[in-house]
């Protein structure tokens, strides 16, 4: 094709700006609306499936209808006659995609990758709202601006691919390290597939590498079904534990087990940097146990689970309360030779019924006491009404201290009497 040449009559093509195993993307300039634009053109033995063709039509018109800031948009799509090249014209993003910047600068800091993978959440939750699955989220398509806006590429090529006839060389082993495992079972993808594709896409970014490192699609589904992936925190020092196991939610192998959506995905992602771990969810446990034995489930259930919701200076300890009883229970004496009875069998021994030369002790202390009252009141005031005459007085007193004398006798014989 010579300069003078317009693809599909419209579009000049300038420079290539990647290639995959289903289509080539080059840099091109739209000659009627004067901007750049990127034309992905798809393999030229894709056209030979009719189905695939109409399928991809059908993707495609449902990806130009995401009109989202952090979602590449679709601006045009067709078969060119003169090249039988069926297209698809996108937003151009000045700017790398991921796989672009693990290969030239290696992983992220902790900020910058959920500075991506933030934004990247917003657009799958916007495409996931209008019923737009993307099935093939990977780093070659998460592309960063120049500004630092991120966007979400490719949308609906992938469901188009996954049932053609025709086999595609590269274009599955090359996202398999992407597919969840319930993809990998076969299974229909949904949204919960594309949250488990982020959440590689996560662990790519911090640690370099992927989570599972496979030779094979059948190798890929045992690791998945079997083996949880080495910790973040653990490959990389810099990633706090909170953003670890938000990660690790995402890898959770059972979709009802990971985010509820790409928008609680965003916000786990955010509190994490924040050092809070993810919350909690009906159904789901944030502690990713997914693919463990059941010795490592129940330790980390045990560990983990108890740990989440306060530190463990907070946390009550559950004891058992004494029982409230009056007095404590008589000891029983056990037979030589008999059976042992469990204490908590015992039945309480029911308490003798008091003395009988113990009634009426109260009645009699507190009588007692009222005559000495008496006694000593009146002996007072016979004392000061004979104050007058010294003789008198002094018989009196005399008198006096020999009835209080007498009745402090017999408060004590009394007394004696009741405590034998």
């Amino acid at each position: 094709m010579t300069d003078d040449q317009l693809f599909a009559d419209r579009y000049r093509l300038e420079h290539r700006l990647g290639v995959g195993g289903m289509a080539t993307v080059q840099l091109a300039f739209d000659s009627r609306l004067e901007r750049y634009v990127a034309v992905k053109l798809l393999a030229e033995h894709l056209a030979e499936d009719a189905s695939f063709v109409s399928r991809f039509r059908r993707e495609a018109l449902a990806a130009a209808r995401l009109v989202h800031p952090n979602v590449v948009q679709v601006f045009d799509f067709g078969l060119d006659d003169a090249t039988s090249r069926n297209y698809i014209v996108m937003e151009y993003v000045d700017g790398e995609s991921c796989a672009e910047i693990l290969r030239d600068h290696g992983p992220l800091s902790p900020r910058d990758a959920v500075n991506v993978l933030t934004q990247a959440c917003r657009g799958l939750d916007y495409a996931h709202r209008n019923g737009v699955v993307h099935r093939d989220v990977k780093p070659g398509n998460l592309l960063r601006s120049r500004d630092n806006a991120v966007k979400l590429a490719d949308f609906g090529i992938a469901k188009a691919a996954e049932q053609s006839d025709i086999t595609k060389v590269g274009s599955v082993l090359g996202t398999a390290a992407y597919l969840s495992p319930e993809q990998a079972r076969g299974e229909p993808a949904g949204p919960a597939s594309d949250v488990y594709a982020l959440g590689v896409v996560s662990y790519q970014l911090l640690a370099g590498r992927l989570p599972y490192e496979a030779a094979s699609l059948t190798d890929l589904a045992r690791l998945q079904e079997t083996n949880p992936p080495p910790r973040l925190d653990e490959l990389n020092p810099d990633v706090p534990q909170p953003l670890a196991e938000a990660i690790m939610v995402a890898l959770h192998r059972d979709p009802e087990h990971r985010y509820a959506d790409a928008s609680e995905m965003e916000q786990a992602l955010a509190d994490a940097l924040q050092g809070r771990g993810p919350g909690r969810a009906p159904g789901r446990d944030t502690e990713s146990t997914w693919a463990m034995d059941d010795t490592e489930s129940t330790r980390s259930l045990a560990g983990t689970k108890a740990t989440t919701a306060m530190p463990p200076r907070e946390r009550p300890r559950r004891r058992l309360e004494p029982l409230q009883e009056d007095a404590p229970p008589p000891r029983r004496r056990e037979r030589a030779g008999g059976p042992s009875v469990s204490p908590a069998r015992r039945r309480p021994a029911r308490s003798a019924p008091p003395p009988a030369h113990r009634r009426g002790s109260g009645v009699k202390l507190w009588l007692g006491l009222l005559l000495v009252l008496a006694l000593v009141a009146g002996g007072i005031a016979l004392y000061q009404a004979a104050a007058d005459g010294v003789q008198q007085g002094a018989q009196l007193k005399d008198n006096v201290e020999g009835q209080v004398s007498d009745a402090v006798d017999e408060l004590k014989a009394l007394i004696e009497d009741n405590t034998r």
